[in-house]
């Protein structure tokens, strides 16, 4: 099992969009993964984007570029 670490999770509105983050930041060479919305967040789908806190720039660039909508962006214990 992972240690929870505090990690800067992004929540989307579609599955669509979470796809389409992998798919980017997996070009971008951007750290991060697909994981299940925690249960402390709500979220129209039931995947979000987990990476390190530091990475929070890089992943909004990405999102900008892509044209890739977010719900939310949120600190949580992942």
């Amino acid at each position: 099992m992972r240690k929870k670490e505090l990690k800067l999770v992004v929540t989307f509105h579609t599955t669509a969009d979470a796809m389409a983050m992998e798919k980017a930041c997996r070009g971008k060479e951007v750290p991060g993964r697909l994981i299940p919305v925690p249960r402390s967040i709500s979220a129209g789908c039931g995947l979000a984007w987990c990476a390190p806190l530091t990475e929070r720039d890089a992943l909004l660039e990405v999102m900008e570029e892509q044209g890739i909508s977010q719900e939310g962006l949120h600190e949580c214990m992942v």
